[in-house]
């Protein structure tokens, strides 16, 4: 194997270690702090993120690879890695500041101590929490989320909607086909994934306020559908870029069922915990599988 070829995987791998708990860590803190009525919103708000990304990731990408070639005499995709690299590391560093602890754990200051302790009341009364769970082992909660039949279900459940999704890794590839040039192709990629994060944000919060999980998840995945039946059936160009706005609004599903996956498991919080991470890592799968 290649030397270069090597290191790529091995910087890829690095990079997969390090990320690997980011998302199902943010989606069990915020669990900790919203009951199962809030949680969609809040879950969007923080998925919104990765679709925006989307949007403006492959452009940014372009501007840096066209642009930066040779300069102080580094390679334009070593400055993709500088550029897009300092930036995460700068958020991460804030959040070590910003981010709060578990309500139960979080040491006054951005709070008062009135305010944490409603905090953890509320969330005492939406689970119906008993505090001698909330001591459970985290083997013990393994174990449980292991044993439950609806997390295996669920992790099928996310791999194929992640399937469903996985067509967004080509998206600029599916814009060039339209025949424009290649500025031209990106920031046609850009307005689909906006409309489907402000879609996402308005349909999770009505999901919130209606309590419904099931046809929140259902119908953006119809909506999926019916845009891939218009881009297999057509070469109009017109057409074929609506397809995509249409494809791309499966994301408000993804939204829905992110949330739907903590309401499921709201006790204990160990179990809870390995459930989010389970589902999150295995149902990976459906990348493997859509690309």
């Amino acid at each position: 194997m290649p030397p270069l070829l090597i290191s790529h995987v091995h910087q890829a791998s690095l990079q997969g270690i390090v990320e690997a708990s980011f998302f199902p860590g943010a989606l069990f803190l915020i669990s900790k702090w919203y009951k199962h009525d809030e949680l969609g919103l809040r879950t969007a708000i923080l998925f919104c993120g990765n679709i925006i990304s989307n949007a403006f990731g492959a452009l940014i990408a372009s501007a840096i690879l066209d642009n930066m070639q040779g300069v102080l005499g580094r390679a334009a995709w070593r400055w993709l890695f500088y550029v897009e690299g300092s930036l995460t590391v700068l958020v991460a560093v804030c959040a070590m500041f910003v981010l709060p602890d578990f309500p139960e754990t979080t040491s006054p200051g951005w709070l008062s101590a009135k305010e944490i302790s409603l905090a953890i009341k509320r969330m005492e009364e939406d689970t119906d929490l008993v505090h001698g769970r909330e001591a459970e082992s985290l083997s013990s909660g393994f174990w449980m989320a292991i044993q439950d039949r609806n997390v295996w279900l669920l992790t099928c459940t996310m791999a194929c909607q992640i399937v469903t999704v996985s067509f967004t890794a080509y998206f600029p590839t599916l814009t060039a086909t339209l025949g424009y040039s290649r500025t031209i192709s990106l920031l046609l990629c850009a307005p689909p994934y906006l409309i489907s994060a402000v879609l996402a944000f308005f349909w999770s919060r009505h999901s919130d306020k209606t309590r419904e999980r099931f046809y929140h998840i259902s119908i953006p995945l119809c909506v999926g559908i019916f845009g891939f039946l218009i881009a297999a059936c057509t070469m109009n160009t017109a057409a074929r870029y609506v397809s995509m706005f249409l494809t791309v609004q499966s994301y408000a599903g993804v939204c829905v069922l992110y949330g739907w996956l903590s309401n499921t498991f709201p006790s204990p919080p160990a179990k809870r915990a390995v459930a989010l991470a389970f589902i999150n890592s295995f149902s990976q799968v459906g990348n493997i599988t859509g690309s």
